[in-house]
């Protein structure tokens, strides 16, 4: 007998746009249950080692007691979070299983009962020599991820698709996100780790925290934390609104006149 949040999970898997054979054969959905990573869709199926390691190094940096994000703490915690992990940042099949993964998550996050949801996308590779070439890796996935997206979806309306707006936000699915890039030679500590790594972080959620007062507590949680772990803030770290957010996903200190790489039709610079 199937039960209603199985046969809801189920609707999730079919809805999903990206069902290229492509996709589906890089898809590594997974969820931490039980104690137990599992591949959901495929729950018959072994992780790989790959995303079985990335995920025990992940989960483990994110439960440090000094780990600054207090959030990103509360989602591993609570187990609400899902993961994939994938070959390359720079290869179609890798882009297109996250794609298919993005997709589902988006479709389940509403239904995950918590406030701090969060999907986390690890690479194997490539290894970035510094800061700069892991930027320009990391807007490469967001515009693939954008260009095969508007095809099936509009942009989240609360978000705008303009990087050069203090509104915006990374849109798939129709779901706007703040995103944050994580890679062995960050100069952030808190955004240092083997593998280099992406974040989607739902904007409602901030919303909603800002709604009822939680958000600046956590802000000064999280700045309080920095300065004791590093000594100083990431120059580019803004409230939502006063500028692009675009200019923080790196992590990378970037220039006052810095241009983000990332492209939008006209129509939807609104």
């Amino acid at each position: 007998m199937i039960t209603c949040e199985e046969q809801s999970r189920s609707n999730s898997f079919q809805v999903n746009p990206f069902q290229s054979d492509l996709a589906r054969a890089n898809s590594t959905y997974a969820a931490y249950q039980n104690r137990k990573l599992t591949l959901l869709g495929e729950p018959d199926r072994l992780p790989s080692a790959f995303l079985v390691e990335a995920h025990q190094a992940l989960r483990a940096a994110m439960l440090e007691p000094q780990f600054s994000c207090v959030g990103a703490k509360a989602a591993f915690n609570s187990g609400q979070y899902r993961m994939g992990a994938y070959r390359s940042m720079t290869e179609s099949g890798s882009l297109a299983g996250l794609a298919h993964d993005l997709s589902l998550f988006t479709a389940e996050q509403t239904r995950m009962d918590s406030d701090f949801t969060t999907f986390a996308a690890c690479f194997e590779g490539p290894h970035s020599a510094d800061e700069s070439e892991f930027e320009v890796h990391l807007w490469e996935v967001l515009q693939s991820l954008y260009d095969v997206d508007r095809i099936f979806n509009p942009p989240d309306p609360a978000v705008t698709a303009d990087p050069e707006s203090g509104n915006f936000g990374f849109s798939f699915a129709g779901r706007g996100f703040f995103i944050i890039g994580l890679h062995p030679a960050s100069s952030r500590l808190a955004r240092q780790f083997p593998w280099p790594t992406l974040i989607f972080n739902a904007h409602y959620q901030f919303d909603r925290l800002k709604a009822d007062g939680r958000y600046a507590k956590m802000q000064t949680a999280i700045q309080a934390r920095e300065m004791r772990n590093q000594g100083s803030l990431n120059p580019n770290l803004s409230d939502f609104g006063s500028a692009s957010e675009a200019r923080q996903y790196s992590g990378r200190a970037v220039e006052e006149n810095w241009q983000c790489p990332f492209h939008v039709h006209q129509q939807e610079k609104i």
